[in-house]
C-alpha cells in the first residue's frame, strides 16, 4: 500500500464502487430561453444527499412545491446536482420549511430533462403554495462519473454550494504515503474527470475541519508549509477554478458554499498561494501507525457518551450519562450537526448519517434529552441545548436516535476475504498473513473459533454482525492456493477493530486438525438481535419458598439444587430463591438457539424440549464477588409470551414448535416454573448481590452483549429477602458500578 492513489480514501473507493470510463458525463447545453437556475439541499438533513430542493433564481434562495411533484422530478433534480439518480422524495417539508419565494409550482418532468427549470410548470416564480408544502428529496450518495460544475451566474457566486464529483486527501511527502490511515497532503476536487489543487489564497482552518471530518478525522493541526512550498515549485498543480468558504460545521463539502472565482494566471500559479494542504489529527484510536505495529482494541475516549447496537465502528445508538445513570436522545429534530457533535467528541470525523426511529435496537432507561438543537462547536452533546420539558414529549425508546460516524480508511478490509460461500456474506475465512517474508493468503484454524471471533471478521468486512461462526467449512471450497493455516488460537474480546488485533498465536501456530475442512468459516448479517433482561420484574417477584423434598425430584435431576441435596432427610425441605425472568428482544432481528432441531433436549419437569443448554446463570454472590449459593446454568426452551402492540408472536414451545424471541417480544420465565430459582439453603444471613447473565456462552450473536447482565442487592436475613437496586450491567456510571466490586463489568471480558 506504498502506492499514494490507493492508500488514498476517496468517497468512490470507500463505497467499493469501480473507477468507471471518464467520457460518460458532458454538461448539459441548455436552449437560450431556459431560464438560468442552481440548485441546493437544505433544511433539516440526516445524511448529505438529501434535503430541500432550494433554487437560485434572480439573486434569491427559494423552494419547489410539492403538488403534482413526483420521482421523474426528483430525478432530474438529483443529476442536475451531480448524483447518479433519485433515491424517494418527500412532501410537506420533511425537511423543514423554506424561506423566500416558491420558484416552481406544478412542476411536471419527465425525468429526461437536463435542468429542472425545463420541465413543465406553472413558470418561474408563479405558485399558489405556502412553504409547508416545501418537497424534499433523497438521492444515491454515488456520484455522476466525470461531472463538472457548470456556473450560469455572473455574480453572487459564493451563494452557490460545492459541487464535485469527489474529493480526497493525496498523501505527497513519502513519510505519509506509507501510513495508513492518510493524515495529510493535499486537498484535491475531481470535477470535469480530472483531479485538481485548490489554491490557498482564500484557504481556512474551517475549510480543513470539515475536509479532516469527511476523511473520520475530530481535528486538524498545523504542518511544515515550507516542505509543500519547495514541492509546489517542483511541480506544478493544476488549480480548481474556485476557493471554498465552509463555516466549519458542515458535515460535508457539498453543504459548503463557493468561494470566489481565482484569478488563475496564465502559468497555472495561484497569486500569493500554493495547493492547499490539511494535516488531520486522529481519534486515539486510529493514530497512524505502520500496519504491522497496530494492536490497538478500540476504547471509547470519553465517559460523557458512548455508541450501542452498531454493527461497525463509529456507528450506534447514542447514549449519554446523566445523573451518573445512561440514557438515550429522542430523535425529534435530530440532524447531520448535533450527529456530527457526538462522532468528534468519540474522536471520529463528522456524521455520515444522523439515525432516527430506534434504527440500531431500542435502548434500556430515561430518555435524557429530546429536541437537540446543537451550533456544531460544542465540545460534546450534553452541552447542545435541548427542550427540558421532555416529558410532555412523550418520547418513547421507540424514538432512540443513533449515529454513522466517518471513521479513517484503515484498509484492514483488504486483509481478509470470504470465499466459497452462496453469497457474500459467508464462507470460508481467508487472511493475508506475513510467512517467510511475504504476504500470502491462507485460512484461520476452526479449533475455538466461536461468535466473538466471527463478529470482529464480519465488522473488519463491513458486513454487519456475525450470525453463524463454523469451526468446518467442508461445503465451503474456498481458494485452493489458500488452503494452508496462517493463523490459530484467535481469541477476540469482541471490540477489536480488526482480526489480526486479537489475541492469537505467532509465527508457531498450531492447528491439530489442520486446515482444509477445518478452517473456521462465518455467515455475516446486517442485523442482530439483542437480548435485555427486565430488572424491575425480577425486584417485583422475589421470594422464598420453603419446598419440600418429595416435590423436588425433578428438580434434582435436572441439576438446579445445591449439593447438599442428597444428604437431605426426605421430610426435609430446600429455601428457594424465587424469581421471574422476563427477556426482551430490543434487537433489529429474531433470537434463535443455535442448535438445530434435532439434537434439541426434552425436559420432563418442564413438558417440552429446551433448544438451549446453557441460556442463563443464576448466582448469589458476597460483596467481594465470590458465589455463596451455587445457582446453576438454566437451560431454556425460547418463546414469545407477550409482544409490543402490533407485532404478532411467532414463537411457541408447546408441541415442538419453532423457538426464539421475536423483536419487540419477550419470553417470560415465571417465578412458579421449576428450577427457576437459586437453592440457598446453606445460606447464612446477610448482605449479598444476586447476579443473572443471558446467552452468557456468547453462543448466539448479539448486537450488545454488554447489557446481557442484571445485579441486584440482596439482604437476607434467615426468614425474609429483599431485593433492591436491580440493573441492567453498564446502566450506571462507572462509580456506581463500582459498589459492586469483584462482578463482570461492563466490558465483554476475554473468554
Amino acid at each position: 500500500h506504498s502506492n499514494p492513489k490507493c492508500s488514498c480514501r476517496h468517497l468512490g473507493y470507500l463505497l467499493g464502487y469501480p473507477e468507471p470510463a471518464q467520457d460518460l458525463y458532458t454538461a448539459p447545453e441548455l436552449p437560450k430561453d431556459i431560464p438560468r437556475i442552481q440548485l441546493r439541499l437544505a433544511g433539516e438533513k440526516r445524511k448529505h444527499n438529501e434535503g430541500r430542493v432550494e433554487v437560485f433564481y434572480e439573486e434569491e434562495w427559494g423552494t419547489v412545491c410539492d403538488d403534482d411533484f413526483t420521482i421523474h422530478a426528483a430525478q432530474v433534480v438529483c443529476r442536475e446536482l451531480g448524483y447518479s439518480e433519485a433515491v424517494s422524495w418527500s412532501p410537506s417539508s420533511k425537511y423543514g420549511k423554506g424561506e423566500g419565494r416558491i420558484w416552481f409550482d406544478n412542476v411536471h418532468c419527465t425525468g429526461n430533462e437536463k435542468s429542472l427549470a425545463q420541465c413543465e410548470s406553472n413558470g418561474i416564480g408563479v405558485s399558489d403554495c405556502k412553504h409547508t408544502e416545501d418537497v424534499g428529496v433523497v438521492c444515491s450518495d454515488k456520484r455522476i462519473p466525470g461531472f463538472k460544475f457548470v456556473n450560469t451566474l455572473t455574480n453572487n457566486i459564493n451563494s452557490l454550494n460545492i459541487q464535485v464529483e469527489d474529493v480526497r486527501i493525496r498523501p505527497i511527502l513519502s513519510s505519509y504515503r506509507k501510513r495508513n490511515p492518510v493524515t495529510e497532503g493535499y486537498v484535491e476536487v475531481k470535477d470535469g474527470g480530472k483531479w485538481k489543487q485548490i489554491c490557498d489564497d482564500e484557504w481556512t482552518h474551517k475549510n480543513s475541519r470539515v475536509i479532516c471530518g469527511m476523511f473520520g478525522f475530530p481535528g486538524d493541526k498545523r504542518y511544515n508549509t515550507r516542505v509543500y512550498k519547495m514541492f509546489a515549485r517542483r511541480r506544478k498543480p493544476t488549480y480548481w477554478d474556485y476557493s471554498i468558504n465552509c463555516t466549519g460545521n458542515e458535515a460535508h463539502l457539498s453543504s459548503c458554499k463557493l468561494g470566489h472565482t481565482l484569478a488563475i494566471k496564465a502559468n497555472g500559479t495561484c497569486e500569493q498561494g500554493t495547493p492547499v494542504v490539511v494535516s488531520c489529527v486522529p481519534g486515539r484510536a486510529f493514530a497512524p501507525t505502520p500496519m504491522a505495529g497496530y494492536r490497538k482494541a478500540f476504547r471509547q475516549e470519553q465517559p460523557l457518551v458512548r455508541l450501542r447496537g452498531g454493527a461497525v465502528v463509529g456507528e450506534g445508538r447514542v447514549e449519554v450519562l446523566k445523573n451518573g445513570e445512561w440514557g438515550t436522545i429522542c430523535d425529534d429534530n435530530w440532524n447531520l450537526v448535533a450527529a456530527t457533535v457526538v462522532c468528534r467528541e468519540l474522536g471520529f470525523g463528522s456524521a455520515k448519517e444522523a439515525l432516527s426511529g430506534g434504527q440500531l435496537g431500542q435502548g434500556m432507561g430515561p430518555v435524557h434529552m429530546n429536541e437537540v438543537k446543537c451550533s456544531g462547536f460544542e465540545k460534546s452533546v450534553t452541552e447542545c441545548p435541548f427542550n427540558m420539558d421532555k416529558d410532555s414529549e412523550g418520547c418513547s425508546h421507540e424514538e432512540d436516535a443513533g449515529v454513522r460516524c466517518n471513521v479513517p480508511a484503515m484498509g484492514f478490509q483488504r486483509r481478509l476475504r470470504l470465499s466459497g460461500g452462496r453469497n457474500h456474506f459467508e464462507g470460508r475465512v481467508e487472511v493475508l498473513m506475513e510467512r517467510n517474508g511475504s504476504l500470502v493468503w491462507g485460512t484461520v484454524c476452526g479449533e475455538g473459533w466461536g461468535t466473538m471471533e466471527a463478529m470482529v471478521f464480519c465488522r473488519q468486512l463491513g458486513l454487519g454482525f456475525a450470525s453463524h461462526a463454523f469451526q468446518e467449512t467442508w461445503n465451503w471450497p474456498g481458494a485452493v492456493n489458500a488452503d494452508s493455516v496462517v493463523m490459530s488460537g484467535v481469541r477476540c474480546a469482541g471490540t477489536e477493530m480488526s482480526l489480526s488485533h486479537c489475541l492469537h498465536h505467532g509465527e508457531y501456530l498450531s492447528c491439530p486438525k489442520g486446515g482444509g475442512r477445518f478452517a473456521a468459516g462465518v455467515s455475516c448479517s446486517e442485523t442482530a438481535p439483542d437480548l435485555v433482561l427486565n430488572p424491575q420484574v425480577v425486584e417485583q417477584t422475589t421470594y422464598l419458598e420453603d419446598r419440600p423434598m418429595f416435590m423436588l425430584q425433578c428438580a434434582y435431576e435436572e441439576n438446579c439444587l445445591g449439593s447438599t441435596f442428597s444428604s437431605t432427610p426426605a421430610n426435609s425441605y430446600r429455601r428457594l430463591l424465587r424469581f421471574s425472568s422476563q427477556i426482551h428482544n430490543n434487537g433489529q432481528s429474531d433470537f434463535r438457539p443455535k442448535a438445530s432441531r434435532e439434537t434439541w433436549v426434552w425436559h420432563d419437569c418442564h413438558r417440552h424440549y429446551h433448544s438451549m443448554e446453557v441460556f442463563t446463570h443464576y448466582d448469589l454472590l458476597s460483596n467481594n464477588g465470590t458465589k455463596v449459593a451455587e445457582g446453576h446454568k438454566a437451560s431454556f426452551c425460547l418463546e414469545d409470551s407477550e409482544c409490543d402492540e402490533g407485532i404478532e408472536k411467532r414463537y411457541e414451545c408447546a408441541n415442538f414448535g419453532e423457538q426464539g424471541i421475536t423483536v419487540g417480544c419477550w419470553d417470560t420465565y415465571r417465578h412458579d416454573i421449576d428450577c427457576q430459582w437459586v437453592d440457598i439453603t446453606d445460606v447464612k444471613p446477610g448482605d449479598y448481590i444476586f447476579q443473572i447473565v443471558i446467552n452468557p456462552n456468547y453462543e448466539v450473536a448479539e448486537s450488545d452483549y454488554t447489557n446481557n447482565i442484571v445485579k441486584c442487592r440482596c439482604r437476607y436475613d434467615g426468614h425474609r429477602i429483599w431485593m433492591y437496586n436491580c440493573h441492567i450491567g453498564g446502566s450506571f456510571s462507572a462509580e456506581t458500578e463500582d459498589t459492586f466490586p469483584g462482578l463482570i463489568n461492563n466490558q465483554v471480558t476475554h473468554r
